[in-house]
């Protein structure tokens, strides 16, 4: 892959990323031992808006995750040389992406995912050679979008959901989706640490969709494969 140096606007990102720890992201304990491995990508480029992050929404007719928008990414399989592999993989098969177009910088600490059981690793990567991308498999991507984070940070994109088992956690209304779980809490802690985030109306709490709160999990669920 072809490294490049990455925007003025990254640094303040990487430098804190790089001393995170778990307990940043959620409130959840990583277990020393167990759990199956994954990979998500984090993919932020230079869009026509500012610094923008790749989101896809899965497709509304998946058993598991069904309609939620997520992070590209997926467990790990036996030919991944490491969890980078994983992250990039996954997102060549869901949207496309050219692994060549992608300078990874930094992991995040693993999170681990109770309802799951998956050990997710968040890998931070600069889109260096931005391409189209889409929906390669419809049947599990239903649409992939390109999220400024200044309209992520913006007051009135944010809130917090409530799922009908009682758990509330963060979440984003962007270009017609409704961004929450375990992507919506890892955006609003990278928000926080590059710097992004702005005073937003945390008593703003609302109900989950019914198609959103029958999905697996009440706690920081990913849409991992």
């Amino acid at each position: 892959m072809v490294t490049r140096q990455p925007p003025a606007w990254f640094e303040p990102l990487l430098t804190r990323v790089r001393a995170a720890r778990a307990v940043d992201f959620t409130r959840i304990p990583t277990p020393d031992e167990g759990g199956r491995p994954a990979a998500v990508l984090i993919l932020l480029a230079e869009g026509e808006q500012g610094p923008d992050v790749l989101i896809m929404q899965r497709s509304a007719t998946l058993r598991n995750h069904a309609g939620q928008p997520a992070f590209p990414g997926g467990a790990v399989e036996p030919a991944d040389a490491d969890l980078t592999a994983t992250a990039l993989r996954e997102a060549n098969e869901e949207v496309g992406l050219d692994p060549a177009s992608v300078t990874v910088l930094a992991q995040l600490p693993t999170l681990w995912i109770p309802v799951t059981d998956f050990l997710v690793t968040p890998v931070l990567a600069w889109w260096h050679a931005p391409h189209p991308v889409g929906a390669h498999d419809p049947g599990e991507v239903a649409h992939v979008a390109r999220l400024p984070l200044a309209e992520l940070a913006d007051p009135d994109h944010r809130l917090r959901v409530r799922h009908s088992s009682g758990w509330i956690g963060p979440a984003f209304q962007s270009r017609g989706m409704l961004v929450w779980g375990f992507t919506a809490g890892v955006l609003s802690t990278l928000l926080e640490l590059g710097g992004w985030a702005r005073p937003w109306p945390t008593d703003r709490i609302e109900a989950l969709p019914i198609p959103a709160a029958t999905l697996s999990g009440t706690t920081d669920v990913p849409s991992v494969g």
